[in-house]
């Protein structure tokens, strides 16, 4: 039976530097492919819509010279994928500017690389609406429609897994892929060496997030995959970590809306009837998934549009009292923003109050915020078109929380403090506007890919 074997260093190549250790102890068992994800939405829609990126790019190189280096060394394929956080055709090209920098600093052999663009025009987008194709809104969402695509400063489209085994059916040594589903790049391997899709996407959903599928919890740990067809065998190479029935079944259910389906282009992994079995002290062995086609693939659409300027301030209470009433002083002070600057729906303005000690990361869908903290920070926060003016409106609604009238209230100091008499500059404010799918007749279509040899004794030579 055939069995391709995986080397995962890492779930998203950058955001931290990868731990070295165990990844070139993973490379002593001569994996047949080395694969990581770059790229998450957990990062918030700035980074697409300003077409940047989250993670520094020193970071970003460290961790592709020790799996490029690692790769040419064993002569297996290295893939990639969305690319420098987002996918973004910048980021594309950027993985592939420093995998040149790379090879020539190490004077490396010629090697074939592909790059999959797969990001789309918001007018091309519009066109493909206005011709009859619709675009479907996920999680509630509404049908995609001018109006949105004109509050849209960038999309990509999510590959599944065809674009990547194509490539390497072209004979790529290394794969530098647009946006695309993470389980999609460990899965185009699998695909070109005959297992069917139920096997190649749940072996990457178990596999894409590298040592979160295993315990005692370690970030950027490597794992190793052994995958034959429903024999899916991942095993941490961290000294003091486990993969366990209980880890690698938590990880196929993380970042589910539905933890019993896994969605790429071409339909969805059923796991409800997956099983886990440990079959040795690091490694656990999965099996059982069932692969539904889509009658028609469905490519998903990422999006993301400016909103406005960003202004920061960071105002701290204890004052019990003001502690007990604070929605009736941000009320207040709310009401007296509107009064200088207009209505926010009709002034083009935003302002939200972050309550950290009571709910200031789940706001209204905490389950149990504490009923009386004894301490509360206060991120307030503002949007709007104009810097300026999103800097004296972010002003006004920090230290009108000093001025509150609230019944009781006898002194005129010491309900609230300020961290630092000033107002912060934030990167500008930003929105998802697509998490929706897309019908097409080819999940190829909306994904470009070119090949270049890369030749690192040239350019050393040069």
């Amino acid at each position: 039976m055939t069995e391709v074997t995986i080397l995962c260093p890492t779930g998203h190549l950058g955001f931290t530097p990868l731990e070295k250790d165990s990844f070139l102890a993973g490379c002593e068992l001569k994996p047949d492919f080395i694969i990581a994800d770059s790229g998450s939405c957990d990062i918030g829609p700035y980074p697409l819509g300003a077409d940047g990126q989250a993670s520094p790019a020193a970071w970003q190189k460290h961790d592709l010279e020790v799996m490029l280096l690692a790769a040419r060394r064993l002569g297996v394929p290295m893939i990639i994928g969305s690319a420098s956080d987002t996918g973004t055709d910048r980021g594309v090209a950027q993985y592939v500017a420093l995998m040149q920098e790379i090879a020539a600093e190490h004077g490396l052999a010629p090697f074939r690389l592909a790059a999959i663009e797969s990001e789309l025009k918001p007018a091309a987008v519009r066109e493909m609406l206005r011709a009859g194709t619709p675009i479907h809104g996920l999680d509630g969402r509404p049908e995609a429609d001018d109006a949105l695509l004109a509050r849209t400063d960038r999309i990509v489209a999510v590959m599944g897994g065809e674009p990547i085994a194509a490539a390497l059916a072209g004979g790529a040594d290394v794969v530098i892929a647009g946006r695309a589903s993470d389980c999609a790049l460990f899965a185009a391997p699998l695909l070109n060496a005959g297992m069917s899709p139920a096997t190649a996407y749940y072996a990457g959903k178990l596999m894409e997030c590298a040592s979160f599928c295993c315990e005692p919890f370690m970030g950027k740990e490597s794992i190793y995959g052994q995958i034959r067809e429903d024999d899916i065998r991942v095993t941490a190479m961290h000294p003091g970590q486990r993969c366990t029935p209980a880890s690698l079944a938590s990880h196929a259910m993380y970042e589910r809306r539905d933890p019993f389906r896994e969605y790429v282009v071409s339909g969805h992994v059923d796991m409800s009837e997956c099983r886990y079995e440990q079959v040795a002290e690091k490694t656990t062995r999965a099996t059982g998934p069932r692969f539904v086609p889509s009658a028609t693939p469905m490519v998903k659409l990422e999006g993301a549009g400016k909103v406005g300027e960003r202004r920061l301030a960071v105002v701290g209470m204890r004052d019990p009292y003001m502690i007990q009433n604070i929605d009736k002083a941000i009320a207040w002070a709310r009401a007296r923003l509107a009064e200088r600057f207009g209505k926010p729906e009709e002034a083009g303005w935003q302002v939200f109050y972050h309550l950290y000690g009571r709910d200031g990361v789940m706001g209204p869908m905490d389950p149990t915020p504490p009923a009386q903290p004894h301490e509360i920070g206060v991120v307030v926060e503002t949007l709007c078109q104009d810097g300026k003016r999103a800097e004296e409106i972010c002003a006004l609604a920090a230290r009108n929380l000093f001025y509150a009238r609230l019944p009781e209230v006898k002194g005129t100091a010491g309900a609230a403090a300020l961290m630092s008499d000033e107002v912060l500059t934030g990167k500008p404010g930003y929105e998802w506007t697509l998490n929706h799918v897309m019908p097409v007749k080819d999940p190829m279509e909306l994904f470009r890919t070119r090949f270049l040899t890369v030749d690192g004794t040239a350019r050393r030579a040069a």
